[in-house]
């Protein structure tokens, strides 16, 4: 892959990216980007401006070192600390268990909550049971004729106005 240096800043530019400028005098200038393209034509210099590379080249500025000192500064120490619910040493415990503990203590678990809930729908048809039951007592209890006669229906039945 064929990359080009920007007139201004110096930085790479890879195919497909850039602004091509040319001067009436027919010289090609490019560009990485409108800014510098912008600086360019309001006739800045780039060694004033500390983000080119004209600027560290003029001012001994090592980007190799440069680079190292960011690439220290970035790594972090693995640093563990309790969450919410487990302290430190619970997770430490479960982090040195054996999978197949884990897998068994997981299965256990589950079965438990299974037994519970399948207890607790047992439970529920007990009562419904028990409330049909009641409820078809009552309906025995009850005689057929159903005592006092009901009378004459009143009130609006509704019909054509």
């Amino acid at each position: 892959m064929r990359t080009e240096l920007c007139r201004f800043s110096g930085a790479k530019i890879y195919p497909g990216r850039g602004i091509r400028f040319v001067r009436a005098d027919s010289q090609v200038f490019l560009f990485i980007n409108s800014k510098c393209k912008r600086y360019f034509h309001n006739k800045l210099k780039p060694s004033k401006l500390t983000w080119t590379a004209m600027y560290r080249k003029q001012h001994k500025k090592d980007i190799a070192a440069e680079a190292v000192k960011k690439r220290r500064r970035a790594t972090k120490k693995p640093y563990s600390r309790s969450i919410v619910g487990a302290t430190l040493e619970v997770i430490q415990k479960r982090r040195t268990e054996k999978p197949e503990v884990r897998d068994a203590a997981r299965e256990s678990a589950l079965r438990e909550i299974k037994e519970r809930i399948k207890k607790t729908k047992d439970e529920k048809k007990a009562k419904k049971a028990e409330v049909t039951a009641k409820a078809q007592k009552s309906k025995s209890a009850m005689p057929k004729g159903g005592g006092a006669s009901k009378g004459p229906k009143l009130g609006g039945g509704g019909g054509k106005r």
